[in-house]
């Protein structure tokens, strides 16, 4: 039998009773601090969101854990894997990686019990300094979201972990996510905003997280034209799993507006609220039916019921399910992920057996994850220094020093042949960023929590990491900066450094990893999913865009009036130029590439549209091997009101030197040229007729090669 009709004869079974007890999590609420310490010894609550067993039927606990990049245990701390961020994850650019880290993940959520992975996180990077940036994978683009997602849903659900995708919807500010209303009209909302969450439906999501923000005034997790409506219904995205709240984010009994669980417990989804509902006739028993079977569904279609009740045994969170395969693919992904911004005349990779000044965030004190849901104890951190000495080769000496004392840096650094200096800045969870400068950041600290747990915390800058980069590159003309940061930071200092690389929040293998890149065992290959600015808020948001703090003046709305202008898209229509920043997909290799025409391409206009593939031909023209990452971008017809080109696909390519490959890319689709329609009755999307500009390259600011199109 098919998921459908499994769930359908199940829930027949059902009474009303045991219907309700699945739409809710304890009923003590394990908000409740001395209540959540002795609760999570016990299999009522041992996880971080938890729905009971129904043992007459079956059906098995629901257990859900934190988070979007690895399993969050702060009650057995270093017993999983901490893997590179969401963020960390797009900049690989790569499907296949992607896959890998799903999977990597979910096998170890099986192995401690849980059958929902509370992740990936989806949101689009609308305000650079949304503390939350770092663990969401679709950077700054809905096609990136969209494609980048399926084969992480793949990855985890083949494990038997039902995936949740969050946070729906417009969970772009942090500081006053509690309050705050993100006004995007329609069109804004399906073309930039849910086009992630539509990947991860069409890979089979299993579950999506309703988020703390209002829209409109009215709040994520009862809206029922965002619930109801834009995800669940045919017109919209046609969810068919089932919607848990954010934790703590439920403020009425909302299952009619399109909510199914709430999370972490029972204050408004308990059965005494929902039976008087129906008793007043605002609740319908129907829909508690259809809640139950969503839940029911996603269960069977991953697996979760076909599973032996020991596979959900709570007390399975004791075990330590970091492994040897685990940790070496962190380090691949990591080293995958990593983008080199900047390397003049060559400076990387390292020789071996030279004197190595490494200064700044290299030791404990390195940045690997931000705080928050998206947090892991790691079993153990390598440290930059540890996988830089382990690397340096026979004769190598290798200095370090942490760059507290600039002069002293200065003078490490000017004896030694190379500088390699790593910077780095926190973000967490509840709140944004200061500002985007490294000097505005966050330093580990170890908290005062039970059982050793760890926590992060802002606390000023530990140093001042432009002025310390600034005199390192003045003493040292090979200077390489390394970047662990959760999101877009400003680099005054770029013009002055002779390399740049970016590893974003690379997990527990940080050390061995970016010592694969810098001495050349990686070829790197990222490549931007974020607009690197040039300075603080260039894309002129104002305080009605982005309240930012929450005070007296300055409101509790944000409105979306920059629309489709996110990110790239508004550098590009507003002319805007890099001189210390970086564009959306920019990232080089070791290798350069050529781009060239391919004959398939000296076709008549009007032969070309839907099924357009893009055929070019990629060249190595360098002397070792790399992999490329080639990006579509489409410019539409000006009468479709769209940004001046938008990313519509992009392939990995590994060739060895002097090779060539005719690359072709999945042929274009009629989603691809199509707009969300509201001016018609019926909502929808519209393919635009017209003449595009296709436009092939290596980032949003580099494209070798354009031709025209007629759709229509």
């Amino acid at each position: 039998m098919d998921p459908d009709s499994r769930a359908q004869a199940l829930v027949s079974n059902m009474t009303l009773d045991e219907k309700l007890l699945m739409l809710h999590g304890p009923t003590n609420g394990n908000d409740d601090d001395d209540w959540a310490e002795s609760c999570n010894f016990s299999a009522v609550c041992a996880y971080v969101g938890n729905v009971a067993p129904n043992a007459r039927l079956d059906i098995p606990p629901i257990t859900m854990n934190d988070g979007p990049q690895g399993f969050r245990d702060d009650l057995h701390p270093g017993t999983t894997t901490a893997w590179p961020s969401g963020l960390t994850m797009a900049a690989s650019w790569d499907p296949d990686a992607l896959r890998d880290w799903g999977d990597g993940m979910g096998k170890e959520f099986y192995a401690k019990g849980a059958n929902v992975q509370l992740g990936p996180g989806l949101c689009i990077a609308r305000v650079p300094r949304n503390g939350r940036n770092f663990e969401y994978m679709s950077g700054e683009d809905p096609f990136l979201g969209y494609y980048l997602v399926q084969p992480v849903i793949e990855g985890i659900q083949q494990n038997k972990v039902v995936a949740n995708a969050k946070h729906w919807i417009l969970n772009n500010e942090e500081s006053n996510r509690h309050g705050v209303s993100e006004d995007a009209d329609e069109r804004t909302r399906f073309q930039m905003y849910y086009p992630p969450f539509l990947g991860a439906i069409e890979a089979g999501v299993g579950s999506v997280m309703c988020s703390y923000n209002k829209i409109f005034g009215k709040w994520s997790c009862e809206n029922p034209g965002t619930l109801a409506g834009d995800l669940k219904s045919a017109q919209g995205l046609g969810f068919k799993g089932y919607v848990m709240s954010d934790w703590g984010a439920t403020h009425s009994t909302s299952i009619m507006a399109g909510m199914d669980i709430e999370m972490p417990t029972a204050d408004y989804m308990n059965p005494t609220a929902i039976k008087a509902g129906i008793t007043a006739g605002t609740i319908t028993e129907a829909k508690v039916t259809d809640s139950v079977f969503r839940i029911l569904r996603s269960m069977f279609d991953v697996g979760v019921m076909d599973e032996p009740t020991s596979a959900w045994d709570w007390k399975k969170l004791e075990a330590n399910t970091t492994s040897a395969a685990s940790v070496a693919m962190v380090r691949k992904l990591s080293a995958v992920s990593t983008v080199l911004l900047k390397n003049t005349g060559g400076i990387l990779p390292l020789p071996k057996g030279r004197r190595l000044a490494i200064i700044g965030l290299a030791d404990a004190g390195a940045v690997v994850h931000g705080g928050g849901s998206g947090s892991v104890t790691p079993s153990y951190i390598v440290p930059p220094l540890q996988g830089i000495r382990a690397q340096a080769g026979p004769g190598a000496t290798v200095t370090f020093t942490n760059g507290t004392d600039i002069a002293a840096a200065a003078a490490v650094a000017a004896g030694a042949d190379y500088a390699v200096v790593f910077g780095g800045t926190l973000s967490h969870e509840g709140a944004d960023r200061d500002s985007l400068s490294l000097d505005s950041g966050c330093v580990y600290i170890t908290d005062t929590k039970p059982h050793g747990a760890k926590d992060y915390q802002c606390q000023g800058n530990a140093f001042k990491q432009n002025e310390l980069i600034a005199a390192v590159a003045k003493a040292n003309p090979k200077t390489v900066v390394v970047l662990s940061v959760p999101g877009a930071v400003l680099l005054p200092w770029s013009h002055e450094v002779g390399a740049i690389l970016t590893n974003f929040l690379p997990g527990q293998q940080a050390g061995n990893a970016i010592a694969d890149v810098l001495f050349g065992q990686v070829n790197p290959s990222g490549k931007l999913p974020i607009t690197f600015p040039n300075k603080e808020n260039e894309t002129n948001f104002s305080p009605a865009q982005w309240p930012g703090l929450p005070n007296t003046s300055m409101p509790d709305v944000a409105v979306y009036s920059e629309k489709l202008l996110v990110g790239y898209r508004y550098y590009d229509a507003h002319g805007i130029d890099f001189d210390t920043g970086f564009p959306f997909g920019h990232g080089l290799s070791y290798t350069p590439f050529a781009y060239t025409s391919s004959s398939a391409n000296s076709r008549d206009a009007a032969q070309l549209g839907i099924g357009y593939n893009g055929s070019f031909v990629l060249t190595n023209t360098g002397k070792v091997a790399g992999a490329e990452i080639a990006q579509m971008y489409l410019a539409f017809p000006a009468s479709a009101g769209e940004p001046p080109k938008v990313l519509r696909r992009f392939k990995k390519v590994t060739l060895q030197p002097g090779a060539s490959a005719t690359v072709e890319f999945d042929p274009l689709v009629a989603f691809d040229f199509s707009v969300w329609d509201t001016a018609s009755a019926v909502h929808g999307w519209k393919v635009v007729p017209g003449v595009y500009t296709v436009m092939i390259g290596t980032s949003s600011r580099n494209l070798a090669l354009a031709e025209h199109l007629t759709i229509g």
